[in-house]
């Protein structure tokens, strides 16, 4: 059953992502980019880096485990199906630098788009990552993300490695994520976060026929953390659990299909012994620990929601019933962030402020940006102006050959491109009218 199913996921097609910005990275497995693995490309990116760095991976087959440590970086494949990025990891398996999953993501602002990243360890309801995150910030999309194990797409990110165990000696906040179009694969609590997620548009297949459940969030740190899955899929074997968590956590499910296999089971709190048996004392210490994290009691919000086979009433919709009563047209990824992250918005950075003075012109943006090329400001005496610092940043400094002050009249590329630094779905261009 799980093979079959694995094997469906591989041969399914996929929406194309296309390379919005020249690469600065090329890999290549065969030589002919600047790198033949992943991990040198990215181990190239200083960890200070402030630009957005687009890393294309062209088709191959990666055997190999990445760990990424700068922010802003973008890891795009040539093809979603012909770019493998693959590697046996089970989680408890021997330890070294680069981190228990294939991918490993430490930066905030990562973006990974367009290609596969599997765990071929064969094992079913082991540990074993394919994603472990702890960055800020992060957007998947355009991707498989497969395992056969357990907690395959784990985004866990926390300022100070420790987690909502831990919840009494810190109130570090958890991370922002976003996933698109994914199809994922893997057995128990396969797609995991803690924090805030956003996921549409995406296929999951749960491959264990003894699974305690598919999805998991840990939204203990906040009462706003939730996990909203729009227009997604869920398919598994006969008598899958939809969802579980063992700290506080927030599930909006709308517009969604499952398959007739689902079990007539809403998602629940783990409570010890799994089995439902007797019991024991630290079956009964873990419980009670857990109840420090588990304070706003169970929290699942469903619309336009339905299964193959006939629906339960427990996910008939309720989503009035969510804090605020959100209509079904509010459930976004804004609404999702509580609106201090859109990774939906289309809009580019605008220029906010020129000034001119000795040292040349400043041109200050609504947000960071980075430079690609040497753009240049035209001024109203004819001449022009360079670029000369300030990628990274808000602020972008051109400088006058002469190093007088002189008057912006037009910002040009000049074969150049000014982006948005911070990660999103979809590059955005900067706004070059001055103002």
């Amino acid at each position: 059953m799980a093979g079959a199913l694995l094997g469906a996921i591989l041969a399914s097609t996929a929406h194309a992502a296309s390379l919005a910005l020249k690469p600065d990275i090329t890999v290549a497995a065969d030589g002919s980019g600047d790198f033949k693995t992943v991990q040198e490309a990215v181990a190239s990116i200083p960890r200070t880096n402030r630009d957005r760095i687009v890393v294309l991976v062209k088709d191959g087959v990666y055997h190999e485990k990445v760990r990424v440590d700068a922010s802003f970086v973008t890891l795009h494949g040539q093809s979603r199906a012909g770019t493998r990025i693959e590697f046996a990891q089970p989680a408890g398996g021997a330890r070294d630098n680069i981190g228990q999953a294939v991918l490993n993501i430490n930066g905030d602002d990562f973006v990974i788009e367009n290609l596969t990243i599997q765990n071929t360890q064969p094992t079913i309801g082991i540990h074993a990552f394919a994603i472990y995150g702890r960055g800020d910030r992060t957007v998947i999309q355009d991707c498989d993300v497969l395992s056969q194990g357990n907690d395959t797409l784990s985004l866990w990110r926390t300022s100070d490695g420790m987690f909502s165990e831990d919840a009494a000696a810190h109130a570090s906040p958890n991370g922002r994520y976003y996933q698109a179009r994914l199809k994922v694969c893997g057995s128990v609590d396969f797609i995991c976060p803690r924090g805030w997620c956003y996921m549409t548009e995406s296929e999951m297949t749960e491959v264990n026929p003894h699974t305690d459940a598919a999805m998991w969030h840990d939204g203990s740190r906040d009462p706003n953390m939730k996990f909203v899955m729009t227009k997604c899929r869920f398919e598994g074997p006969p008598n899958f659990r939809l969802a579980r968590h063992h700290h506080d956590a927030l599930f909006v499910f709308a517009d969604c299909t499952f398959s007739n296999n689902l079990r007539d089971f809403a998602p629940y709190r783990v409570i010890y012994p799994l089995n439902g048996g007797t019991p024991t004392a630290a079956d009964i210490k873990n419980n009670k620990d857990h109840d420090a994290t588990n304070r706003w009691g169970e929290r699942a919000y469903y619309f336009n929601c339905h299964r193959d086979g006939g629906d339960y009433a427990w996910f008939e919709d309720n989503l009035s019933a969510a804090p605020g009563a959100p209509t079904p047209a509010q459930i976004t990824a804004k609404w999702t962030f509580d609106g201090k992250w859109d990774p939906e918005n289309q809009n580019g950075p605008v220029v906010e402020k020129v000034a001119a003075s000795d040292a040349g012109i400043a041109v200050t943006f609504s947000e960071n940006v980075t430079v690609k090329g040497k753009p240049q400001i035209d001024t109203r005496a004819g001449g022009h102006a360079t670029y000369a610092s300030g990628s990274g940043t808000a602020t972008l400094v051109f400088t006058m050959p002469s190093g007088a002050p002189a008057e912006a009249a037009k910002l040009d590329l000049h074969g150049g491109a000014i982006v948005a630094t911070e990660a999103a779905a979809a590059l955005r261009t900067a706004d070059l009218t001055l103002r």
